[in-house]
């Protein structure tokens, strides 16, 4: 099975794409045989033109061409970028000038709110009967595209990347650990287990059980309830009141001051030959991480996957949405439900990886029926779909990464210089809430 590439994380990489030449594009519906001589948009007998701006790794180019097949009186024009940061600004952009946007544009989860908060530039999916089909997703995949008030729907789940515990088998059994991943996932099921555990393996092993203090923090940041930094009925800042946001800051300095977090900096080169060269033993992280950990190609069989304590986190997955310049609406409509249906969730996901965010795709066999070598003949599809049913709809916020920052200085200080966790903590809050 192909495995769709994780996009640009880091801003510094993500510039270094777009110099590379993030405008990829490939026209879907560019072929002599979806034209139509000699006729004109909008006359009698003209097909309907949509385009789409899509983002990453997808099987939409072959849909699209499905879709068109079946509809003779739709042209699609596919435009795929691989930069999510031009991405967004490009639409940013053209929503600003109030010309140039797609029928429908391919919305990255971590930019959401920010489009949230300009839905006054979108179709209401409500309004073209996406009520019908709500039942249909994840509960949580869902509501990270409605509005507030629950009137205003702005995308449908494309696909989503839930969080899970990448870990070494031959390191566990090193250090006395359950190495299968029902056993594994039992003994680290609360945060106080995961914690001895921890410390058990590092004073075994001399290796640091996980590889960093911020993927540590967001596990338990994302079991948040509702909300992790800002309220999402007023935008107030709730990060200092909030107990899941401290619980996540004060295991983490546990973990830091314990020895069994490791000082790697997520994305590094150090990060990567830590992972490459077993020198850590868990990664948590969202599912677009195993391509890190696949490209560690020497430590093929070694990896399973287990789930997060007490639940997971969203990090990453998409929505398609209609901007309001586009003059197709229900057309467009009909062919982001059909692209997102269950057979063709399905088809994305064997195609590129793409997790569905419709879970009565985990019950086909096609989506259970791929033990993978590289995890030691486990069925990881079946792990991913565990997790993605554990998540936890939490609102973020359009300033959530920048007050996430603040308080992952904060643990770096912690980690780097054996700064004192109160008062970074109390700075931290103190910046946070002038930012806010």
């Amino acid at each position: 099975m192909k495995r769709g590439k994780w996009l640009a994380v880091l801003p510094i990489a993500a510039m270094m794409i777009s110099l590379l030449g993030a405008y990829g594009v490939i026209n879907a519906a560019n072929n002599e045989e979806n034209h139509v001589p000699g006729t004109t948009e909008g006359s009698a007998g003209s097909p309907v033109v949509l385009t789409f701006w899509a983002l990453g790794n997808t099987h939409y180019v072959t849909l699209a061409q499905e879709y068109m097949a079946m509809h003779p009186e739709i042209r699609i024009n596919l435009n795929i970028m691989t930069d999510t940061f031009v991405h967004h600004d490009r639409m940013e952009s053209a929503l600003s000038a109030g010309t140039g946007t797609p029928d429908i544009f391919m919305l990255d989860q971590e930019f959401i709110e920010r489009f949230l908060d300009a839905q006054d530039h979108f179709y209401n999916l409500y309004d073209l009967g996406a009520k019908g089909i709500e039942v249909d997703y994840l509960y949580w995949s869902w509501k990270q595209a409605t509005s507030a008030d629950g009137s205003f729907q702005l995308g449908l789940p494309a696909g989503i990347s839930p969080t899970v515990i990448y870990y070494r088998t031959d390191l566990m059994g090193r250090a006395g650990l359950p190495t299968d991943p029902e056993s594994f996932s039992a003994a680290i099921y609360k945060w106080d287990k995961f914690a001895a555990v921890a410390k058990r393996f590092t004073e075994a092993t001399g290796i640091p059980f996980a590889d960093s203090a911020d993927l540590v923090y967001n596990g338990l940041r994302d079991q948040s309830t509702d909300r992790i930094y800002f309220n999402k009925i007023d935008g107030s800042f709730i990060g200092d009141t909030n107990p899941q946001v401290r619980k996540a800051y004060d295991f983490t300095v546990k973990g830091i001051q314990e020895g069994w977090i490791g000082n790697r900096t997520l994305g590094s080169p150090e990060w990567e030959k830590a992972i490459r060269e077993g020198d850590v033993g868990v990664v948590l992280g969202p599912t677009w991480m195993e391509d890190t950990i696949r490209s560690a190609r020497e430590t093929a069989g070694k990896w399973r996957i287990a789930q997060i304590p007490e639940g997971s986190g969203s990090w990453g997955g998409s929505f398609l949405t209609l901007p309001k310049e586009g003059k197709h609406p229900r057309e467009a409509y009909d062919f982001m439900t059909w692209l997102t249906n269950k057979e063709n969730q399905l088809k994305s996901f064997q195609a590129s990886g793409q997790l569905p965010s419709i879970p009565a795709v985990y019950n086909e066999p096609a989506f259970q029926a791929d033990p993978d070598d590289f995890f030691g003949g486990q069925v990881i599809s079946e792990a991913y779909a565990r997790s993605a049913q554990r998540v936890i709809p939490a609102y973020r916020g359009p300033r959530f990464e920048q007050v996430d920052a603040l308080i992952k200085k904060a643990l770096r200080d912690v980690l780097e210089n054996k700064a004192d966790p109160q008062a970074e903590w109390n700075e931290a809050i103190k910046q946070a809430q002038n930012a806010a």
